[in-house]
């Protein structure tokens, strides 16, 4: 199932990640994008994930100087982008594996396209990662490693659930009974002619 698959990649991202242990090495990709696009990309979007995740941690130190904070939010903003175009590159594949599938006449759309739902697996794989590993701290209480155990649980529930989602809709979408629709975030406050402010100090 394609679930399976995305989620080994995913922990392998975060595995890697944490390997190496720093947010300014370059980003290498271990899936050619030639040869494993799917790979590729699902590699790609969870890097941009634990990326973020360490962002959102920092920025969120009470003692961080407003001029450092002012540099992080500029990294958050332009990390959101990346991840939402990685996102809809994700789906673009999905369009393009299906393009010969013809929609029954009873087709329904589905509430989210594929990609946003495995974007939202990808934050789980984080969610569950840090979780674990608070639910073992040791320097914390034992009614505190208790606690995230039980959060951890659920996570993991939610994954199972997640993934099954997942993995039905993509299979309803090959038989016809759903299809894609896609709608482009349209962003707007990067864009310099969408952005009232950016665009007056153009």
């Amino acid at each position: 199932m394609f679930s399976k698959k995305a989620n080994e990649i995913f922990i392998d991202a975060i595995i890697q990640f944490k390997e190496v242990g720093s947010l300014v090495e370059p980003f290498v990709n271990k899936y050619d994008k030639n040869q494993d696009l799917i790979s590729h990309l699902l590699f790609r979007k969870c890097w941009i994930d634990a990326v973020q995740w360490s962002y959102e941690d920092i920025i969120r130190d009470p003692c961080i100087k407003p001029l450092d904070a002012l540099k992080l939010k500029r990294k958050i903003d332009a990390s959101n982008q990346d991840r939402t175009d990685t996102v809809e590159y994700i789906d673009s594949y999905f369009l393009e594996k299906y393009k010969d599938v013809k929609p029954r006449v009873d087709a329904t759309i589905n509430s989210e396209s594929p990609a946003w739902a495995i974007d939202r697996l990808s934050i789980l794989a984080l969610k569950i990662y840090h979780m674990r590993a608070e639910s073992v701290r040791q320097d914390a209480t034992q009614s505190h490693r208790n606690a995230c155990e039980i959060k951890l649980n659920i996570l993991f529930e939610q994954r199972q659930d997640l993934s099954l989602a997942i993995d039905n809709l993509l299979i309803d979408i090959s038989n016809g009974d759903k299809y894609m629709k896609v709608y482009k975030q349209m962003k707007m406050y990067n864009d310099s002619e969408l952005n009232p402010v950016l665009r007056k100090n153009k």
